[in-house]
Formats: C-alpha cells, structure tokens, sequence
C-alpha cells in the first residue's frame, strides 16, 4: 500500500510538473500575413506587457494554418470564419473549434486595374472570383449586388456559378485560388479580393468599385484551436487582452477597412 501511495504521489508531482512546464512555455498563435498578422503582434505586445509571453507564427498558407493547430505544433490560430473552418474540419478530417466570439471581418470587395466604374464592363469581360466556397460565394453576391448578373434567389451563401441564372453581359467567370485573385487583376477585368489579401500586396481598399461589409456571425474571423485545447489557460488569458478597447481601438484606427465584431462579450 506504501508503495502504491508513493507511486500516486510522484504521479502527480509529474502531471504538477507537467502543467507548470506547460504553463512556463510562451503561448504560439499562427495567423495570415498581412493585416490579420499586424493585428495578432499588437496583441502579443499588450499580452507581453502583462507579462505573458505569446509567440506569432505568419504562415502564408490557409491550409498550412490548420494543419499546424491539428499537429500541436501551435495552440491556436487566427485567421479563419467559422464557414472556412467547418469545409477544413470536413474535409481534411480536424477538430478544430472557434474559441470564443471575438474577432473581426475582413470585407471584400471588386476592383480592377482596367476599369473606373462598374458602368464601362463590357459584353464578355471577365471576372475573378476565390474557388474558396464562402467567399467564392460573395464575389458573385456582390456581382448580383452591382447590377452584373442574377442568381438563384434563398440560397445565401452556399450560391456558387452554377446558380447564376441571369448574366445579360456574358461575364466569364474564373474561379482562383483567394490569394491569386489580386494578381490576376492585370488579366481579368474585374476581380473579388479580400482585405486579407489586397493589404499586402498593396491595394488600397478604398480602390474598390464596390465593398462588401456585410456583418454576418459566420464572417467573423476568430481564434480557433482543437478541442481539446480550447480551454487552456494561456490561450483564454491572451483571449481577455484581444478582447479589450485597446485592440478594438487598433482595429479601427490602424485597420479601418476591417469591421471589429464580438468586443466587450
């Protein structure tokens, strides 16, 4: 019995040990490049000053920001709406859970390097669109919006090119990967492009023919960690300094396209 005490005992003194170690190693959040980045350093620099230590990894792949939460090698990432994320979990078979209603939306709008006004689109030009399903989605909402086509009416934004029922300028319409849509813009007459994205390629949003600032809860772009980590305390500490008027005052100072959503919940 002596020997069994012993060993619970040292059991525990290893999970304690254990924990604290875990506790003691800076907090490591992946997030996009570009503005969605800017925005998770200036909380880290708030949460350093707090003295607690939270390490930003900028990946430039969508897919590679999950797959680096799934394998453990960060705890958390920020960069993705909960649309986004339910298509990764199907598709690639994660776990993954939004963490708290917290975040922001990047608007995204229809520019070109062509034109000056959606008026002078011609018979046959053509339009890039993400082949990314929600924002693929907008694009063509936001083409229907501007007069360009029609598309089948309920469907929200599950709509794809397939449900364009009426497209009297015989648009053709090019789907790409999100972040080529800026770049195909000296090819394409038009192009949806993302904030996320426009920023650091050097776009100006305020270039857009037309904006999309829908505030939608299934747009907003927060932290997003597996399930079994959802609760760890490092994560929900860094979590209380995001969701403070500091970050929502950067948001709207140094990020103005941006749209800060779930502040102060």
């Amino acid at each position: 019995m002596k020997t069994f005490v012993r060993m619970a005992q040292a059991a525990g003194l290893f999970l304690a040990l254990t924990t604290a170690a875990v506790a003691d190693e800076p907090l490591k959040i992946a997030t996009s490049a570009g503005p969605v980045g800017q925005l998770a350093q200036y909380a880290a620099k708030l949460a350093k000053e707090k003295g607690r230590d939270v390490t930003i990894v900028e990946l430039a792949d969508w897919v590679a920001l999950n797959e680096v939460v799934h394998s453990g090698d960060v705890d958390a990432n920020l960069f993705q709406h909960a649309t986004y994320l339910a298509l990764q979990n199907k598709q690639r078979g994660f776990n993954l859970v939004q963490v708290d209603k917290v975040g922001v939306i990047a608007p995204v709008g229809l520019f070109s390097k062509k034109i000056k006004s959606l008026e002078e689109i011609k018979s046959g030009d053509s339009v890039a669109i993400p082949n990314e399903p929600l924002n693929g989605a907008r694009g063509l909402i936001l083409l229907e919006r501007a007069g360009l086509i029609k598309l089948t009416p309920g469907k929200g934004f599950s709509v794809s090119k397939f449900d364009i029922i009426e497209n009297p300028r015989n648009l053709k319409i090019v789907e790409l990967d999100p972040a080529q849509t800026y770049r195909s813009l000296d090819d394409v007459t038009l192009a949806l492009v993302n904030i996320t994205y426009l920023i650091p390629a050097g776009g100006d949003p305020k270039s857009a023919l037309i904006i999309d600032r829908t505030i939608d809860d299934g747009l907003v772009l927060r932290f997003t960690a597996r399930a079994d980590k959802k609760d760890d305390p490092r994560l929900k500490a860094f979590i209380q300094v995001f969701n403070s008027p500091q970050v929502k005052q950067f948001i709207e100072e140094k990020l103005p396209a941006f749209i800060p959503a779930g502040f102060g919940s």
